[in-house]
């Protein structure tokens, strides 16, 4: 029988206020001609973005707390992401910068208000975190959206992020079994998706250490991967050719060499931080000019969870263990404002030795995202999941701007294999 997660009214509110903060600090610093953002597939107008982030909590977790009424008036005519296509939100009638804060702020005092008067159960809990944890994906969004449009970094780095801790080669053996590859019933928060754990066949397979390198990268780049067709797969090629890609999307060639774009400035390639911003197909072709191959997602999750080297040895919530991260294990919550060398963070090894499972980038597999057996949509958010099986491919781990609170070994994110905005990478199998 799971036992249900319940936190005291403390403790939600302190969540909230604490998502809540992140986010504007993430657009304080952006004047308002930079809050209007062109027309594009992968970003959202910030406005737009800033008053769905309090729709959210507006439509899903007040009236479940006894309110009544949303907080704008026509706030579902402007930011029900599943009522809105995408293209069409740049023409609505959108609340001017203060008037969305204070739209923020109104839900946020209702939330608070409500919370602190509501019993402490299951469900308080269960929509709370739902709500917190969407705004910290939103949060993450306006941190890669920063670096789409070329303005400054994100200012919520607190630590260096030349921290060293060089490459990390070579593969770890994993010798496979039957492996419960989703999550397990249990007190924490569980997406629909990862439910529930149930029995896969996993081969023995040999897998990276570490997500593959910008110097391994660079390789491919230079051997003329991109220009190579018999390293892609006909919809990768097709996706190659439309886009005119000739490296990944933030590389430029420097007079010294090869620099990358880190938000509004470009720096020196960093040869032993993990390749970031590259989308699915990318990662396929270089896995078939290194003769390697990507990962599938039971292969990802049982290389970071298994609790023992060894088959039957149990199932770890992180790399390390079942305790939350902290600082000395993952390079999350954008401490360090962006990546760091696939070699730090040793603290934070798998059971089999595998480094970084957990934040700096979220990592492609080969596995596309579809239901696990038995899958039930859960309430009230029943657009989460459903809409998205088939074409998307499943990511997992978290990246250096994702929330802690948002990392864990069954963690399934999901995106096209063309979208190369994310803070994405890869690590990769032996054949």
């Amino acid at each position: 029988m799971q036992t249900p997660l319940i936190l005291p009214a403390p403790e939600l509110c302190r969540l909230v206020r604490e998502a809540r903060e992140t986010t504007l600090k993430l657009v304080a610093d952006l004047h308002d001609q930079q809050l209007e953002v062109p027309l594009l597939g992968t970003v959202n107008p910030f406005r737009w973005e800033l008053g769905h982030v309090a729709f959210f909590y507006d439509v899903f977790l007040l009236p479940a707390l006894g309110e009544r009424r949303f907080q704008l008036d026509g706030a579902e005519k402007l930011y029900d992401s599943f009522k809105i296509d995408h293209d069409d939100r740049w023409g609505l009638p959108l609340p001017s910068r203060q008037e969305t804060i204070d739209y923020l702020a109104r839900v946020q005092a209702r939330v608070l208000a409500r919370l602190e008067a509501a019993a402490d159960d299951a469900q308080t809990t269960y929509l709370t975190l739902l709500s917190v944890i969407h705004e910290d994906m939103h949060a993450e969004a306006f941190a890669y959206m920063r670096q789409t449009l070329g303005y400054a970094a994100p200012p919520f780095g607190e630590a260096p992020r030349e921290i060293g801790g060089g490459p990390l080669p070579g593969d770890v053996e994993i010798p496979g079994g039957v492996f419960q590859l989703g999550a397990t019933p249990g007190p924490y928060f569980t997406f629909d998706n990862e439910k529930w754990a149930h029995a896969v066949e996993v081969a023995p397979f040999r897998i990276a250490r570490a997500p593959v390198t910008n110097a391994e990268y660079l390789g491919f780049v230079e051997d003329g991967g991109y220009r190579r067709p018999e390293l892609w797969s006909h919809q990768g090629w097709l996706w190659r050719s439309k886009a005119g890609a000739q490296h990944p999307v933030y590389w430029a060639r420097g007079g010294a060499g090869w620099l990358r774009r880190h938000y509004d400035r470009y720096v020196d390639l960093e040869p032993h931080h993990p390749v970031v911003h590259v989308g699915w197909f990318e990662a396929e072709a270089y896995c078939a000019w290194a003769k390697r191959r990507l990962p599938t997602e039971a292969e990802w999750e049982m290389a970071a969870s298994a609790a023992a080297a060894a088959p039957g040895g149990g199932k770890r919530r992180y790399p390390w263990g079942d305790d939350p991260p902290t600082p000395e294990r993952a390079n999350l919550d954008g401490r360090r404002a962006g990546c760091v060398d696939v070699g730090a963070f040793p603290e934070g090894d798998s059971a089999f030795g595998c480094r970084q499972m957990i934040g700096n980038v979220w990592e492609w597999t080969a596995s596309a995202f579809f239901p696990f057996p038995g899958y039930v949509v859960d309430a009230p958010y029943r657009e989460y999941s459903a809409p998205w099986f088939g074409y998307r491919k499943v990511l997992k781990g978290g990246a250096w701007a994702t929330r802690p609170r948002f990392a864990w070994n069954t963690l399934r994110n999901f995106f096209t294999p063309d979208r190369r905005d994310a803070f994405a990478g890869f690590r990769t199998c032996a054949r």
